[in-house]
């Protein structure tokens, strides 16, 4: 409806938008219809503001309460609707309802995030990512929080303040943002020996996901699956993605949080919108107590992984997302995961990190969401139970209470069904929850068990698995991270633990930053070599895909530029799973070649090539001649050469690829080459772009 029939004009010229057919009227909180949504009640034109405008009042203390306290790890994510389906039915190994029937569906919310940075920083920090899926079972909602890493950097989390207090910003000057370059976090990781692990990790490209559909996750923690008959059965858990798995290089990294900061936001928002749903395979390893005690380590220590060599992971289901929030704060923001929400047929174990998770996440929830009853909020609720309310006890009141209970029975053992009232729920010993009865015996002691101080030799796994690029990133991420560094006590107590991990990686840290190496650090436990697992690896590992499939290509054109060349590289991108768009200088109307217009997606200034995963440039000689001398244009093509990126290109884009430094490559091909050149990165041209440790 034109704005000519749905609004009027104010006494002092401000718009009033009216009700009609097309739009409901507009009310307070309570249900009053308002008449004027424009303006304070006052005493006369020009008068004071009256208090009892409850209208004004609702709305401005509503607005001033909008946000809620931020998660004070985890803070800014996003996330998305989908559901779980069972693959292979685990009936003897669990009475998990989602996992009895293959083909059976479970609704889930999936919330990404970063951990370090505040709701308001970046996207794509150098950072470990949560990976946290509610599932909505018939028994309850199942809570998997984890990571995009399979471990964490400490053991115990009694530790866990002390960690978080050192990474965030520094409490004296209240930077740097969303970044561990500094000194209080590598002063603390310095001092822990436990975190070297994890900081191998952090150090490599899995902190630096492409996307979110292109990276793993993990349950991190050892679970148990407990069967009907009460068997109990370890259990570690791994999301692996359908796409395949994809980072960025450093500089992109940098390029692409200066570029876009809501890339991997807008990028799971994009997906879900023309269909390309992100979709993960559910693994598990599945071990028993012997398996467990024949390790070199501890299975209880969150430092540590199981080498899929050693313990295949075996695929029992797949996630897939396919409908992103209706309102973000609604549900991305107010959505609550706490470990301790399992189902019968899953239970914890010892880890002393879970442990205390346990108690610590539903403590925040109520803090963050204020009451005790965050559990009513839409997105927190139990939804999948058939028939009736999706959860039924004797818990009452409290703040923001939302549910209504009928009769007097707020407490159990009663009677009062016996005249005829509500008596309420009751326990079922048959199907209800029981915790796996393991033997437990001891003093009250607070002590770290000797079988988790072996802190270096998983650290030398992860280095020694990974491929020859990957570990130039890793030495080159200590040389950044360390440069930022300012006590050089501190710089020198990493090196001494690094020289535990691999006397090379240390040398080319220690050159990279001009130093000499100390003495390694004494250890706790013999460090072991272990067998190396390829698994670990992103670059050239098994779950480096090269496909096009729900990928990104950005072609760069101009005025001129061939109408039939652009159609036939659109239709063969699209062909192979990718989503191609256009990048002009003006986007308002491109002329091409055959005298056709074209509106462009995106304008050559704001749409640097690190938004998107390959690059096509085609141009007229006129326009290249142009564009050669412009900065924009030689930064896209010279930034996509030195990300590693295929470029595509027709014979008059030559100038503009020259300008930028471009040389021929298995990656530079021409554009009936190019879509098959996409599927991938070009590794091997690095060393002839950038100096690496």
């Amino acid at each position: 409806m034109s704005d000519s029939t749905d609004r009027i004009t104010g006494h002092g010229g401000e718009t009033h938008q009216i009700t009609d057919a097309d739009h409901p009227v507009l009310t307070t909180n309570h249900g009053v219809p308002v008449s004027d949504n424009q303006n304070q009640l006052k005493a006369g034109h020009r008068g004071p503001v009256l208090l009892e405008d409850e209208v004004y009042r609702e709305k401005i203390n509503h607005f001033d309460h909008e946000r809620i306290p931020e998660r004070i790890v985890h803070a800014r994510g996003t996330g998305a609707h989908g559901y779980f389906e069972c693959t292979q039915s685990l009936s003897d190994i669990t009475r998990a309802d989602l996992f009895q029937k293959k083909g059976q569906r479970t609704d889930v919310f999936v919330r990404f995030s970063t951990v370090a940075g505040g709701a308001g920083s970046v996207d794509n920090p150098r950072d470990v990512r949560g990976f946290a899926v509610k599932f909505y079972t018939r028994e309850g909602n199942w809570d998997l929080v984890g990571n995009n890493i399979p471990i964490f950097f400490i053991q115990d989390a009694i530790k866990f303040p002390d960690l978080i207090h050192a990474a965030k910003m520094e409490a004296d000057r209240g930077y740097p943002q969303a970044a561990t370059a500094h000194d209080t976090f590598w002063d603390f990781i310095s001092l822990m020996p436990e975190t070297t692990h994890m900081a191998m990790w952090i150090m490599s490209d899995r902190t630096l996901p492409r996307s979110f559909a292109t990276m793993e996750g993990f349950g991190i923690h050892t679970f148990r699956f407990v069967n009907g008959e009460g068997k109990s059965t370890f259990v570690k858990f791994h999301w692996k993605p359908k796409a395949g798995m994809a980072s960025t290089i450093w500089d992109e990294t940098v390029k692409v949080a200066g570029a876009d900061p809501d890339f991997q936001r807008r990028d799971l928002f994009e997906r879900i919108g023309r269909g390309d749903f992100p979709e993960w395979d559910l693994g598990v390893q599945l071990f028993d107590e012997e398996f467990a005690n024949s390790q070199p380590y501890d299975v209880l220590d969150a430092t540590k992984i199981i080498p899929e060599e050693v313990l295949p992971v075996r695929i029992i289901g797949k996630l897939v997302l396919d409908r992103y929030p209706d309102n973000f704060f609604a549900e991305t923001e107010q959505v609550a995961f706490c470990p301790s929400h399992i189902v019968p047929g899953i239970d914890h174990s010892n880890d002393p990190l879970l442990q205390g998770r346990l108690f610590s996440y539903q403590d925040t929830q109520i803090k963050r969401l204020g009451t005790t009853n965050w559990h009513q909020l839409p997105i927190n609720q139990a939804k999948g139970r058939e028939g009736g309310c999706p959860y039924l006890n004797m818990q009452r009141d409290g703040h923001m209470q939302m549910q209504v209970p009928k009769g007097r029975a707020n407490y159990e053992p009663n009677s009062l069904h016996l005249a005829g009232e509500i008596g309420g729920p009751r326990e079922d010993p048959e199907n209800g929850f029981k915790t796996f009865p393991s033997e437990e015996q001891g003093q009250k002691l607070r002590i770290r068990p000797e079988s988790f101080a072996d802190h270096y030799s998983q650290a030398r796994l992860f280095w020694r698995s990974m491929d020859p690029a990957e570990q130039a990133h890793i030495a080159s991420a200590f040389v950044f991270e360390l440069s930022k560094v300012s006590l050089e006590h501190v710089r020198l107590a990493t090196m001494a633990n690094l020289r535990n991990v691999d006397e090379a990686l240390a040398k080319r840290v220690a050159d990279g930053l001009a130093m000499d190496l100390p003495d390694a650090s004494p250890t706790s436990a013999p460090v072991i070599d272990m067998e190396p697992s390829p698994a670990l690896r992103v670059i050239r590992g098994p779950l480096e895909k090269h496909t096009l499939e729900g990928r990104t290509v950005g072609i760069l054109l101009a005025d001129g530029s061939d109408a039939k060349d652009l159609q036939k590289l659109r239709d063969a991108v699209k062909k192979a799973g990718g989503h191609s768009i256009t990048i002009a200088p003006k986007v308002g109307a491109v002329p091409l070649s055959d005298g056709t217009k074209l509106k462009a997606d995106a304008q050559l200034f704001g749409q640097p090539s690190v938004t998107v995963d390959a690059c096509a440039v085609l141009l007229a000689a006129e326009a290249c001649a142009k564009l050669v001398k412009e900065g924009a244009a030689v930064q896209w093509v010279m930034d996509a050469f030195g990300h590693l990126k295929a470029i595509g290109h027709n014979p008059g884009a030559q100038a503009l690829l020259d300008k930028a430094g471009v040389e021929p490559d298995d990656g530079v091909v021409e554009l009936d080459a190019f879509v098959k050149a996409a599927t991938k990165r070009y590794w091997d041209r690095e060393s002839k772009v950038r100096t690496l440790a």
